[in-house]
């Protein structure tokens, strides 16, 4: 590095500029970059992802989540099925979207009928107020769905560095 300036014959003085100017940029304050959030089509193509060309009907599903959250970041949320889960009948998986956040699909929950309820709990991350579906897949290959808006007072994943 010594043998780069003294090749280049930098003086003092650019030396000491170039020193004020990495001082100067590093008093700049953080910016936070957010990931870009999803959108309602992004979410639509998640679920013909899951779904194919199968009809998601409303129904069976409960989707119990605060209507109002104060903090995004720990988001509690319940989705169980209104389903029995015995050999022949029983709920295959549960799958959990959002309208907002980077990636739609939030959770995906797979069950036998071994499990006996076709209940989760979990907590999730919301980056903004925005629509929550979960759907759920049976064994005779039928989709059932429920949807819940989610206002949402403080986004998640907006903290400023310090």
């Amino acid at each position: 590095m010594i043998g780069m300036f003294e090749s280049s014959h930098i003086s003092r003085r650019h030396l000491l500029q170039l020193a004020g100017t990495l001082t100067a940029a590093g008093a700049l304050p953080l910016v936070t970059v957010r990931p870009a959030q999803a959108t309602p089509a992004m979410l639509a193509s998640a679920i013909r992802n899951l779904v194919g060309e199968a009809n998601v009907t409303v129904g069976k599903v409960r989707l119990d989540i605060p209507p109002l959250v104060e903090n995004g970041n720990t988001v509690p949320m319940t989705v169980s099925v209104d389903h029995p889960m015995t050999p022949n009948s029983y709920v295959k998986s549960i799958h959990v979207f959002n309208e907002k956040n980077p990636q739609p699909n939030v959770a995906n929950f797979h069950l036998t009928a071994s499990a006996g309820r076709a209940q989760v709990t979990t907590r999730i991350r919301l980056a903004d107020t925005q629509k929550v579906v979960a759907i759920a897949r049976l064994s005779d290959g039928s989709f059932w769905s429920a949807s819940v808006d989610v206002i949402v007072t403080l986004a998640a994943c907006t903290e400023e560095m310090p």
